[in-house]
């Protein structure tokens, strides 16, 4: 393994991303805290709502339990997401989406800052803040980033809860299923800005490594993935990936 920090990425990795056919792209909490969104696992103020701990009010049992109090603590978030933008990391990575013959971006992010610069099909592994879903029928509804929020299903009108994967709660059907498909095929896969110790998410660098990947992980300090990792190179994402991008414009 290689550790480099930023500017200095090297000539391997940029070799690795000018080659490559089939890229997955897994991200994490870190790539959209450089655009100032709470990570809610360092400590400090933001790691509670109302004396209620993250894992407790952001659980599949207190929405069990109480399902207005898990919509109040979402919609204070929405309402923090509203001025919060992309950043370099997010444009770069939509920057490659017709690039490659085959881009794959898995994210554990729930603010949807990929798609809001360009990327399509996003793999979302822990759902999307900015819809709801119906808690009988299923179905998905949009809420709108300014503008009221859907109180009941329009199809069937039951209630409806955050379209977010809570703790306790399993992924979203297919959703892990196909990024492993896609894991498996990639020759390059990129991991950026993931503590590499949320599961299942963690194993798609595991599963693109065995299949024969080169592994990349982009990060401010080293992780439980790094020792698998072909090239770790530290730094912040927007950072290094912005220099990836120039560099590979030549």
């Amino acid at each position: 393994m290689n550790s480099v920090a930023t500017p200095n990425i090297s000539a391997e990795l940029r070799r690795r991303l000018d080659a490559a056919k089939r890229v997955l792209v897994l991200t994490g909490a870190g790539v959209s805290a450089e655009s100032g969104v709470p990570t809610f696992r360092g400590g400090g103020n933001s790691a509670t709502w109302k004396g209620l701990p993250f894992e407790i009010i952001s659980s599949g049992a207190m929405l069990e339990r109480d399902l207005p109090a898990v919509w109040e603590w979402f919609d204070h978030r929405r309402d923090k997401l509203k001025t919060i933008q992309p950043n370099a990391a997010h444009h770069a990575i939509a920057s490659w989406q017709d690039r490659f013959h085959e881009l794959t971006v898995v994210t554990q992010n729930i603010d949807g800052l990929h798609q809001r610069v360009g990327s399509r099909n996003v793999v979302e592994l822990h759902g999307n803040i900015w819809r709801a879903r119906c808690t009988v029928c299923r179905l998905a509804h949009e809420i709108p980033m300014d503008g009221d929020r859907p109180e009941a299903c329009g199809e069937c009108g039951n209630s409806l809860r955050p379209d977010v994967v809570l703790f306790g709660e399993m992924l979203p059907q297919g959703a892990f299923e196909f990024a492993s498909q896609r894991a498996l095929g990639c020759d390059l896969c990129l991991v950026i800005g993931t503590s590499g110790i949320v599961y299942p998410a963690a194993s798609l660098p595991e599963v693109a490594k065995s299949a024969g990947a080169f592994v990349c992980e982009i990060n401010p300090e080293p992780t439980p993935l790094s020792r698998l990792c072909d090239v770790v190179v530290t730094g912040r994402a927007g950072e290094v990936l912005g220099q990836l991008t120039t560099d590979s414009r030549g």
